[in-house]
């Protein structure tokens, strides 16, 4: 590898290297203690050294240093891991530099010149390995070769970032450098001749968290199945903890099948990922939960400035936030005020006001509503303002603006019940763009009036501006999904009667209609969510205080932003709340979690409360305000008033013997949880008939509940629960991933191991996973014919067979899936050198059977002879192995689109093969026999000396069986060929060439396995009762 140019001096240098060749200009060293023998203490010390200092000695134990005549200083301009890398290097300088360095009259030209033909040369490499994209691309690229020499990973394996800590072993730290890759997370350490080397895959990682030991408070736990590793002593525990919860959640999202996951368009491919996409990544998650936007939104620019908020009468510092949609706004000081500005309420301007003392680099946003927003002390102005102008213009252009007035009517008729709302809108705004304060939080929390709920449920999850952005999309999602009929529809259809019974506005069929039409087109928009039980409960609350289009559009908002991924068959995200609600009862509520030994109890109770916002659980006068307050602070208020709930119950829940008495006082609490100022008569939970009110339960006000829930446990940021889903998103994907994984066992267990076969021998838990489970001859066939290439016809159970038994190398009569694979490996992506190879060993012993005994002295001849050779030679192949190979070609050529180039190419081939055997045949042989044998098999399908090479009663050249004629039998000497005669003889023939090297499609073939395992089991099965059939028939 070519590095930068550095001067040192060469007398520091000689204590630590030994020069092995030189001339005029260039030295080429050797690391002193490096290939020495006997493990002496100046290599040990050296490597020790080299470790701490972190050098570039142990990766690079070669270096070229350049060396301008009369000068002391010296500059490493190349350094090798093996002296084959280095002597490259020097060949290169004594070829293209050497002569020319002749020319210049002055050391310091000479210096400059090497110096900039190097850095060329870096450009050129860096540019093709991509560490221009890194911040520092010379140390990134001289880690990038560490990483490589020492892991000897696969090209495609992309290093992400690197960070020198400490891994504890015991109380032991050593110190070593830590590489993140797009798959695993490894560790390096050499100390005093000891070398430690730590693998892990993000897919193993179990549990990821920051803890402290004895000796240190702040460390990174890492936790797999088996052990677990602490790594401390980073410069910045912040970064390398967030960039390594990045890399185990994309990589175990990637893992399972994507199904309910968007990823970003720059992760979906890995070997494109960097760190700075990985913290683009979680910036982004964090705007979009924040502000509960979108997961289609980008965030584009995050700057500080400040606002001018005319109720506190200042500007009030904090950032803003522009995306492909939106610009934000969120305060320094927690809760003071937040402000979310869809583009398309923005007028077709944003005016740059002048700048002065007062107000340093302003910019006024007006909005439609007769508002604007101006805020000052933007640094770069005029590059924000003009990406504002070119996104506004396409949100406007895609999405013409219909603005709606309608709010300032209905205001205007309400009752004095929502004349504080009236004034609060008068101050802080009344559409999406309004000022968001601790003061309208309080009015939510105190219920939204029943004339305004269902607007300010529109306003406060954005769903208004997706309403008015795709006029007639619901219509015509409607008119496309209805009366199409599908299992879907069909679970819509048997819970639509289950929705709300008790309400009055779902005993007839204009309410149900509604719910169905709505849930249909849902189902129809988002087919990987579909439809699934709670989105008819929450649907109906909607439409009561919705009409049926801005519903649609709030059931959106809810499922796909606020409560992402909770709506799938996996119900991750639901899964994922649970895990971070039972970490905060242990904080919030610990003596509550000390007694509920098991909070995965609680978490199951609580598992309806996060799907149906307490609707099922709660009387919906009562349920409502707590989706009120949802709506304003997104999954947040879900926690903090599960966290009171519990809190209000802690008593009755530390009394309780078991989970059904706890879950009995939980309903009784929640049952009785009133609204005294609900206009509407009082409408009970969905499973209140299940209460035992044998003894009177006292009523709680649901104004108080959430006032308690917001004082008590209101203070988790969004960043913080982000985080904590983050993290605990880690444990639920792998337990997923381990729950596939035995599912995929239990299904491989019941196609391919019926019973009463005997399913223990085969299966050995300790062992590597693609080592767990072994199959049998029978077991294989059928595999191999569903997945394989190489299609014979006939002849294909022959080759399973063969290849069955090339793989068994302990003669158990059982191989492994991961010998399996590697099979297949070969026969999809091997060069053509290596499928011929395969093909080779199939045809002679253990894969072909016949005359073992004669071929395994034959081989252990070979060895007596070749056993000073390093690699051991395959056998030769006898004249009887050699038809049976041919046989194995003709059959797989067949219905190939070229058959019959290929047919004329392999007869070329066997008869200069056949002669080729006949040369070197020992004693006499007669001359013809070759060429005869090279017409018999142009001729036709061969007649084989044993019953299981059957393979052919005809061919496809047209002639008849009686027209075939038998190969020459091996009773004329040692006839004999090796696989260098048959390769060469194949590269001969460009049909054969391009047959074995065309690319070959492995994902259909599954695909279609998948489709045809149980037509094939299917037609075994018929095939093995034929001859009973034919017993039992007269």
């Amino acid at each position: 590898m070519w590095l930068k140019p550095e001067e040192v001096l060469l007398k520091n240098a000689l204590k630590l290297w030994v020069t092995q060749k030189s001339n005029c200009y260039f030295i080429l060293q050797r690391r002193r203690g490096h290939g020495e023998g006997g493990g002496r203490l100046t290599g040990r010390l050296v490597g020790a050294l080299d470790a701490v200092l972190d050098s570039n000695a142990r990766v690079a134990p070669f270096r070229i240093l350049l060396q301008v005549p009369g000068s002391q200083a010296y500059s490493p301009i190349a350094c090798g891991a093996t002296l084959e890398e280095i002597n490259q290097h020097w060949d290169w300088l004594e070829q293209n530099l050497l002569h020319t360095l002749s020319v210049f009259d002055n050391k310091d030209d000479i210096a400059s010149f090497v110096k900039g033909k190097v850095k060329a040369l870096i450009a050129e490499e860096t540019s093709s390995r991509l560490a221009e994209q890194e911040e520092e691309p010379e140390k990134f690229r001289e880690a990038l070769v560490k990483f490589e020499a020492r892991f000897n990973f696969p090209e495609a394996e992309k290093l992400i970032t690197y960070y020198s800590c400490c891994c504890w072993k015991g109380r032991v730290p050593r110190q070593g450098w830590l590489y993140l890759s797009i798959n695993h997370l490894c560790f390096y350490s050499f100390f005093l001749g000891k070398e430690l080397k730590l693998v892990i895959p993000w897919v193993d990682v179990q549990r990821l968290e920051r803890t402290s030991n004895v000796f240190l408070t702040d460390t990174i736990r890492i936790t797999t199945q088996n052990k677990e590793r602490d790594f401390s002593m980073f410069l910045n525990l912040d970064e390398v903890f967030k960039i390594m919860e990045q890399l185990a959640d994309v990589t175990l999202r990637r893992l399972l099948d994507n199904e309910g996951f968007d990823l970003d368009p720059g992760l979906q491919e890995p070997s494109q990922i960097t760190k700075r996409d990985l913290e683009a990544r979680a910036q982004n998650e964090f705007f979009r939960a924040f502000f509960r936007l979108p997961r289609r939104e980008k965030l584009h620019t995050v700057l500080d400035c400040s606002l001018w908020t005319p109720f506190s009468r200042c500007h009030t510092a904090g950032q803003m936030f522009t995306s492909d949609s939106y610009i934000c706004f969120a305060s320094k000081e927690a809760g003071c005020c937040k402000v979310i500005l869809p583009l398309r309420e923005v007028d077709l301007f944003i005016e740059k006001m002048e700048d002065t003392s007062l107000l340093p680099n302003p910019i006024i946003v007006s909005i439609r509503s007769k508002m604007a927003f101006q805020f000052i002390e933007l640094r770069d102005r005029d590059s924000l303002v003009e990406g504002l102008l070119a996104r506004l213009k396409l949100v406007h252009a895609d999405h013409p603006v219909h603005y709606d007035t309608t709010l300032d009517e209905e205001l205007s008729r309400e009752q004095i019940k929502v004349s504080l709302w009236n004034d609060h809108f008068a101050e802080y705004g009344r559409t999406v763009c309004m000022f968001r304060t601790e003061k309208i939080r309080k009015l939510v929390a105190m219920g939204i009036p029943e004339s305004l709920r269902g607007r300010l449920w529109l306003l406060f999850s954005d769903a208004v501006t997706d309403l008015a952005a795709h006029p007639g999309y619901y219509g015509n999602l409607v008119e496309e999904s209805m009366g199409k009929c599908c299992l879907v529809t069909e679970e819509i259809e048997r819970d639509l009667h289950r929705s709300l019974p008790e309400h009055p506005a779902f005993q007839n069929e204009t309410g149900i209609a509604a719910l169905r039409r709505v849930l249909t087109a849902y189902a129809h928009r988002n087919p990987k969510i579909g439809y699934c039980q709670s989105m008819n409960i929450l649907t109906s609350v909607l439409l009561l205080y919705a009409k049926e289009e801005e519903a649609f559009w709030l059931l959106v908002a809810v499922c796909e932003r606020m409560l992402p991924d909770y709506f799938n068959h996996r119900v991750i995200g639901a899964q994922v709340d649970q895990s971070v609600f039972e970490e905060l009862i242990k904080e919030q509520l610990p003596e509550l979690a000390e007694h509920m030994h098991d909070l995965s109890a609680l978490a199951s109770i609580s598992l309806s409360w996060f799907l149906t916002l307490f609707l099922s659980i709660m009387p919906l006068e009562s349920a409502v305000n707590v989706v009120d307050c949802f709506f304003y602070d997104g999954i947040k208020a879900i926690f903090q008033l599960g966290l009171a709930v519990l809190e209000a119950t802690a008593e009755g829940l530390c009394s309780s013997k078991d989970d059904s008495q706890a879950f009995m006082v939980l309903s009784r609490f929640l049952d009785h949880v009133k609204n005294e100022d609900s206009p509407g008569p009082p409408i009970g939970s969905h499973h209140a008939a299940f209460s035992d009110d044998q003894e009177p339960c006292p009523v709680t006000d649901i104004a108080d509940l959430i006032r308690d829930a917001y004082e008590k446990f209101g203070d988790q940021s969004v960043a913080q629960i982000e985080h904590m889903r983050c993290r605990h998103r880690i444990r639920v994907l792998q337990g997923h991933e381990d729950t596939t994984k035995q599912n995929g066992e239990e299904h491989m267990m019941s196609c391919y191991w019926e019973q009463p076969r005997p399913m223990a021998p085969r299966h050995d838990p300790s062992r590597p996973y693609a080592e767990q489970y072994r199959i049998d001859a029978q077991q294989f066939a059928r595999l191999f014919q569903l997945v394989s290439p190489w299609t014979c016809g006939a002849h294909t159970e022959i080759l399973a067979e063969r290849t069955f038994r090339l793989l068994d190398e302990n003669m158990d009569h059982l191989i492994e899936f991961k010998a399996f694979v590697s099979c297949l490996d070969i026969m999809y992506n091997g060069e053509m050198n290596e499928k011929i190879k395969l093909l080779y060993r199939l045809h002679i012993p253990p894969g072909d059977t016949i005359d073992y005994q004669k071929q395994l002295k034959q081989m252990i001849k070979d060895l007596a002879k070749e056993k000073d050779k390093t690699e051991k030679e395959l056998p030769k192949m006898s004249q009887r192995e050699f038809i049976q190979f041919c046989k194995t070609l003709y059959s797989m050529f067949h219905e190939d689109p070229e058959e019959n180039d290929l047919y004329q190419a392999i007869a070329t081939v066997t008869t200069l093969l056949l002669q080729i055997g006949e040369v070197g045949q020992r004693g006499s042989s007669s001359g013809s026999g070759s060429q005869e044998g090279g017409e018999e098999l142009q001729a036709s399908a061969p007649s084989p000396s044993s019953e299981q090479d059957l393979v052919f009663a005809e061919t496809d050249t047209g002639q008849s069986p009686q027209a075939s004629q038998a190969f020459p039998e091996e009773a004329q000497g040692d006839w004999t060929v090796s696989l260098e005669h048959i390769l060469a003889s194949l590269l001969t023939e460009q049909s054969l060439v391009n047959f074995f090297e065309k690319p070959l499609d492995i994902k259909s073939k599954l695909e279609n396995a998948k489709l045809n395992q149980y037509s094939l089991k299917t037609c075994e099965m018929s095939r093995q009762s034929q001859p009973e059939l034919k017993l039992s028939s007269p």
